[in-house]
C-alpha cells in the first residue's frame, strides 16, 4: 500500500517481520519438550537485506556488476544448531522465548500504534482539519 510516502509499507515490512517472528517463537515454545529439537530465531539481518534489495533499483551497464534482486531463496529464519539446553539434545530456552515473546508484543504494538496514528492524521487531512 503505497498512498503518499513509504511509512506505511516500512510499517508493513514491520509487522511482517513481526509476525513472522511470533510464529517462530511460539513453536519454540510449543517444541520445549520434544527431545532433539534445536530452537529457531529470525535473522533481522537477512529480513532487512531482502526489503532494502527490494527496494534498490540499479543500471547494470556490463554483466558483471553485482545484481541487486532479491534473493528470495535463503530463509530468514535460522536454526540453532550448536546448542543444546536439556539432556535429550532440546536446545530451546524457555526464559529466553518468553522475553522473546514480550519484545516482540510490545514491538507489534507499538507499529500498529503507529499505522493507527498515520490513518488517523490521513483522516484529518481528509475532513479538512475538523
Amino acid at each position: 500500500m503505497k498512498l503518499f510516502s513509504g511509512s506505511f509499507s516500512a510499517i508493513e515490512k514491520g509487522l511482517d517481520y513481526s509476525a513472522l517472528k511470533q510464529k517462530v517463537v511460539a513453536n519454540n515454545i510449543a517444541n520445549a519438550d520434544t527431545p532433539n529439537y534445536k530452537s529457531k530465531e529470525v535473522s533481522f539481518k537477512k529480513m532487512f537485506d531482502e526489503t532494502l534489495a527490494d527496494q534498490l533499483a540499479a543500471y547494470r551497464t556490463d554483466s558483471r556488476h553485482f545484481s541487486f534482486q532479491s534473493s528470495r531463496n535463503h530463509p530468514a529464519v535460522v536454526t540453532n544448531r550448536n546448542l543444546s539446553f536439556n539432556q535429550n539434545g532440546n536446545s530451546v530456552d524457555v526464559d529466553k522465548e518468553m522475553s522473546d515473546l514480550a519484545t516482540n508484543q510490545i514491538y507489534y504494538n507499538a507499529l500498529v500504534d503507529r499505522m493507527g496514528s498515520k490513518f488517523n492524521s490521513l483522516t484529518n487531512v481528509i475532513k479538512g482539519g475538523r
